[in-house]
């Protein structure tokens, strides 16, 4: 079951998100501080929406994600709209950024991957949202995630990435809203690139 939590509800969770996150991606526990600071900001950020999922009501939380307005002044936007326009140019990046919202995280406890809880936070954090398009980032490799958000109508808009400060490489993804449901998507292929180029 998903439930919509406000920036208060949020930050109120935030170790359990935190230890969910951690689990999903491997992370090195010594970079969880940072990131649990990360989220507390992002928390700030315009149209900010996040919502959890729980096997049951008032059973431990499952899965997460959140998102927010993207802007100039962001870092991972002004990360992405550098890497765009050495990429694609200056109107490409201004095409994909300037009304965007940013799927900042999206993760599921491991132990319940599989089972449509992403697609289903992915659309729930999309869903009557303003902005005409959504980007996100993931790991640079073929990944559950990586497909899922294909099947939801994100492409490849930069590929093999490095956000500065040094990590894996990274795709950088974008897709215009509406997405389409994933679970309905299996069979369609993605399209090769957005409308919107």
């Amino acid at each position: 079951m998903l439930r919509e939590l406000g920036p208060a509800e949020f930050l109120g969770e935030l170790d359990s998100l935190v230890a969910i996150y951690a689990d999903a991606m491997t992370a090195d526990p010594a970079l969880l501080p940072g990131r649990s600071e990360l989220m507390r900001r992002h928390a700030t950020y315009p149209s900010f929406r996040a919502v959890a999922a729980r096997e049951t009501p008032g059973g431990p939380v499952v899965g997460f994600g959140y998102g927010f307005h993207g802007a100039s002044g962001q870092w991972w936007y002004d990360a992405v709209r550098a890497a765009l326009v050495s990429v694609a140019g200056h109107t490409s990046a201004r095409a994909w950024l300037s009304d965007s919202v940013e799927v900042a995280e999206l993760h599921v406890n491991p132990r319940h991957q599989r089972a449509g809880i992403g697609s289903q936070m992915l659309l729930a954090l999309t869903c009557g949202r303003p902005e005409r398009t959504a980007l996100l980032s993931t790991p640079d490799r073929e990944s559950p995630a990586r497909r899922l958000y294909r099947r939801a109508g994100f492409a490849d808009l930069v590929t093999g990435y490095s956000f500065p400060g040094g990590g894996p490489p990274y795709a950088v993804m974008g897709a215009t809203l509406p997405l389409r449901d994933p679970a309905a998507a299996d069979d369609l292929p993605a399209p090769a690139s957005p409308s919107i180029w």
